[in-house]
C-alpha cells in the first residue's frame, strides 16, 4: 500500500523519526520528542500516522510483550521485506531495545525450518537478558 499524498504532517514526523537516537521508539516517544521540539502534533495525530506507516511498510511496528507498548522503528527504503533478518534484545532492567543482525540466529531460524518445519518470526523474536552497559552495574560484564 501507498502513501495517497504527502502532508506536512506526515513529513515533520518522518523527519524526527529519522532523529530519534536509539532508533526504536514508542508513539509516546515520537510526541515526547515532537514537542520538545516545538511541534503542535497531537497523539492521535501519532498514533494514526504511525499506523499508516506501519501498513505503508516504511515503519516497522514490533510487539513485544503483553504488558509495553508497541515499539517501532523508520525503516524508509530499508524496510526488512528485503528479506534481512534481525532479532531483537530487551534489557530486563533499564528496557533498551536493540536490533540486531547476526548470522548465527539466522542459522538457527533456518534450522528451525529444515529440521522442525517451524517459521520464526524474526521480527516478534525477542531475547531477555541485561544489556552491556547494566551488567556491567552487576559486575557481570
Amino acid at each position: 500500500m501507498k502513501s495517497q499524498y504527502r502532508t506536512h504532517q506526515r513529513d515533520e514526523l518522518i523527519a524526527a523519526m529519522q532523529k530519534i537516537p536509539a532508533g526504536h521508539f514508542t508513539a509516546q516517544d515520537l510526541y515526547a520528542y515532537l514537542k520538545q521540539n516545538g511541534s503542535a502534533i497531537g497523539t492521535t495525530t501519532v498514533y494514526r500516522q504511525l499506523e499508516k506507516m506501519v501498513d505503508e511498510g516504511i515503519v516497522n511496528k514490533y510487539l513485544i510483550d503483553g504488558s509495553s507498548p508497541a515499539c517501532f522503528e523508520y525503516a524508509g527504503d530499508m524496510h526488512h521485506a528485503d528479506g534481512d533478518v534481525c532479532f531483537h534484545l530487551k534489557c530486563e532492567r533499564c528496557g533498551v531495545l536493540i536490533h540486531m543482525h547476526c548470522d548465527e540466529l539466522k542459522e538457527i531460524a533456518g534450522h528451525l525450518k529444515d529440521e522442525h518445519h517451524f517459521m520464526l518470526n524474526p521480527l516478534r523474536t525477542v531475547f531477555y537478558g541485561l544489556c552491556e552497559s547494566c551488567a556491567a552495574q552487576d559486575g557481570r560484564k
